[in-house]
């Protein structure tokens, strides 16, 4: 089932538009939860607000991939759990939702299939498909609700490192400016947009490079592709990303996608209290782009 979602229905809840299409609320959310609704392509939380003109695509359960076997052979890289929570080390390439083209082999349904029960996966937040790095989840719902709150009261700390094209003015920088979609590329994320929303992101230079600059970048909000959005605002996009990244000639080569990577993450345990931190260090691929980068022939961006 297709619906467009017109002026009429803009502004109420995912599962209120669906609940009339559908027969119930109920059953709207269970298909929503389930990673059976998609709006534009990407799967969304019963709670979000529809806007006029997104195209809403309900699979029914009928008409699903079987269960996916992959999902419980994917190997985690877990860096942090106890009985309530979970961090994992994400790789790049790792799906983190359903999603059309991604219906199966996703990070939600390898924490299922590892007995997490909490809605979708527990997953706390999100990381693009190329970004790696750590990501929370919740085993319970309860424990979802609290670190959800937590997250929107922005007292989960989210620390990147992004290698970026160019060199910022100052070694320091707050990048306030709302993103939403773009408003002539509905495929993009900017802040050129007809539905912008709020987003705030901290940035500091960890080491200044011959064409290239790494930094700390720290989240304050979590718009979509936020990080990537906001640098390539401000004239240094990220190093490697095929949607927001520097055009040839490219400053570091032997990359294959974007240089963005979640490096530390803290959060108050919704159970004790105690302030839990992680850290996970650049894998592989970054850290050859990086050396490459550090090797670079100043006065000829590309070089290694």
């Amino acid at each position: 089932m297709i619906v467009r979602i017109d002026e009429a229905q803009a502004g109420q809840r995912l599962d209120h538009v669906l609940a009339g299409p559908l027969g119930s609320r109920s059953r709207a959310q269970r298909l929503i939860d389930a990673g059976l609704v998609t709006v534009d392509g990407s799967v969304r939380p019963k709670r979000h607000v529809v806007a006029a003109g997104e195209l809403i695509e309900v699979r029914e359960p009928d008409d699903a991939p079987a269960a996916d076997a992959a999902a419980a052979s994917i190997d985690l890289d877990v860096a942090y759990e106890d009985d309530a929570v979970l961090v994992v080390d994400k790789p790049a390439g790792l799906v983190v939702h359903p999603a059309a083209g991604h219906w199966t082999g996703t990070l939600a349904q390898a924490l299922q299939a590892r007995g997490i029960r909490a809605e979708r996966g527990g997953i706390v937040h999100r990381l693009d498909r190329d970004t790696s790095g750590l990501l929370l989840a919740a085993k319970d719902d309860a424990t979802l609700r609290a670190l959800q709150d937590e997250l929107r009261e922005r007292r989960i700390e989210r620390e990147y490192l992004a290698l970026v094209a160019g060199r910022p003015p100052a070694r320091t920088g707050t990048i306030d400016a709302p993103i939403g979609r773009d408003r002539r590329d509905r495929t993009r994320h900017s802040t050129d947009t007809d539905q912008p929303r709020d987003a705030v992101t901290h940035f500091e230079i960890a080491e200044a490079l011959p064409h290239t600059t790494l930094l700390r970048v720290r989240l304050e909000t979590g718009r979509t592709h936020q990080i990537r959005v906001h640098l390539e605002a401000i004239g240094h996009p990220v190093v490697g990303d095929p949607v927001y990244g520097p055009r040839p000639p490219r400053p570091v080569p032997r990359l294959g996608r974007q240089f963005l990577h979640a490096a530390r993450l803290a959060f108050d345990h919704p159970v004790s209290g105690r302030r839990i931190e992680v850290a996970s260090e650049l894998p592989d691929d970054l850290r050859t782009a990086l050396e490459a980068a550090r090797a670079a022939t100043p006065g000829r961006p590309g070089a290694a």
